[in-house]
């Protein structure tokens, strides 16, 4: 068994590590730390299944799971995220993924996520579940946050997470005139005038 895992942080890696091989013992496992690299080595070699974190330096876990389906379709991808289903997990499972998980459930859920996945089947928590069918519910009448890129999105919950469009920047590799871009886009499409605006939107749709 081949396993790849994505992620920025080093102690996540190694814990990832850890959990997988105390009950996959024979499991090969090798670790990468940013998207560049996780789409070289996902479109390059064979895998099992792939793991990856869903913010990472450069490219959005999300952009990188897209690409991947594209050039390794038949490789799963299990995404593993620090925030909550409800910012993330329509997207990813949209976007082809066969599973999301949050971090701070993989200790006890990742191994059972893995095996199911590499039995064929999506891995889909009752909460997942739950956001799932509240997003088929709204299919028709999408909310304005539900009408933004995944790179737009990502960028909406840096600045409500009070980050700074320089450090915004920093944190997604790219220049601060593509960020103030991306803000304006937003909010344009969500037809909201200032961050403040912005922040209160995110606390009633509980983005963050």
């Amino acid at each position: 068994m081949k396993i790849l895992i994505a992620d920025d942080h080093t102690l996540i890696r190694e814990g990832l590590k850890k959990i997988l091989l105390e009950s996959l013992p024979f499991a090969t496992i090798h670790d990468v730390g940013d998207s560049a690299d996780l789409f070289k080595r996902a479109i390059k070699e064979s895998w099992d299944i792939i793991i990856s974190d869903i913010s990472m330096p450069g490219y959005s876990g999300i952009e990188i799971l897209k690409q991947i389906k594209t050039h390794a379709p038949n490789t799963p991808v299990l995404m593993l995220s620090m925030y909550p289903p409800e910012q993330y997990a329509v997207r990813a499972i949209k976007a082809g993924a066969s599973g999301y998980l949050t971090k701070e459930s993989a200790p006890y859920e990742l191994v059972t996520a893995v095996q199911q996945i590499l039995r064929g089947r999506k891995y889909i928590t009752n909460r997942v579940a739950e956001v799932l069918a509240g997003s088929l519910e709204n299919d028709g009448t999408k909310l304005p946050h539900e009408n933004l890129s995944d790179r737009e999105y990502e960028v909406l919950r840096m600045i409500v997470e009070g980050k700074s469009i320089s450090e915004i920047g920093e944190c997604l590799s790219l220049n601060v005139n593509t960020i103030s871009t991306y803000r304006s886009r937003i909010m344009d499409k969500m037809n909201i005038r200032n961050n403040a605006d912005l922040v209160k939107y995110a606390i009633e749709h509980k983005l963050f």
